[in-house]
């Protein structure tokens, strides 16, 4: 009798500056019914028409404070004075079930869960960063999304800058075009990372 094969979910983290359209394409990521989307948790205020557990946790300074002190948090960090992290436990349980993450986070929380001390972690990560073709391209789509000042903008393009130097780090690099071809380079990031013979278990 052939024994039986399975694998551990994947923990697919995806970062992207501001304005790449990581927003967009997580939001459709976010229909596929295999994939378990983890909803990070803040301390900032909810914007308009963000729902609580959906769009993040939104949680009060010392909830989240003493989250940390519990460990509770795979990786956190402080951003423009706001708190933000993801919850270790809803990541660890759907990938010990086979089911793979999705985790839509930053440069620095992706750095975090790259030099995560679990093991498991680590093996099961897949790191993909959405470049922007170029700098004037993302200055195009951040005047286009008109929710921003121009020193707002200006801001966030140096930020992009910086964030755009770290591509290396990441084992995957899409270069953004439509929404549509996004999608498509995601899926088969997906598919091949699925196949990968160190990822299967056999039993």
């Amino acid at each position: 009798m052939s024994k039986q094969v399975s694998r551990h979910g994947i923990l697919f983290v995806i970062s992207a500056p501001s304005g790449a359209g990581k927003t967009t394409l997580v939001e459709a990521l976010r229909q596929t019914s295999s994939l378990f989307y983890s909803v990070s948790c803040t301390t900032r205020a909810p914007r308009s028409g963000e729902i609580d557990g959906e769009d993040y946790q939104f949680l009060s300074d010392k909830d989240f404070r003493a989250r940390v002190e519990a460990g509770d948090f795979l990786e956190h960090a402080q951003v423009h004075g706001d708190y933000y992290g993801t919850l270790r436990m809803p990541v660890l349980t759907n990938l010990n079930s086979g089911v793979d993450v999705l985790i839509d986070i930053d440069t620095q929380g992706a750095t975090a869960i790259r030099n995560c001390d679990d093991p498991f972690i680590r093996k099961a990560l897949s790191d993909i960063f959405i470049m922007p073709p170029d700098l004037e391209e993302l200055r195009r789509r951040l005047l286009q999304r008109g929710t921003e000042t121009a020193q707002q903008i200006e801001l966030r393009l140096a930020t992009a800058a910086r964030e755009m130097e770290l591509w290396r780090g990441y084992r995957y690099t899409i270069i953004s075009g439509s929404v549509e071809e996004d999608l498509q380079k995601f899926r088969h990031i997906m598919e091949a990372e699925s196949y990968l013979s160190r990822r299967l278990i056999q039993k």
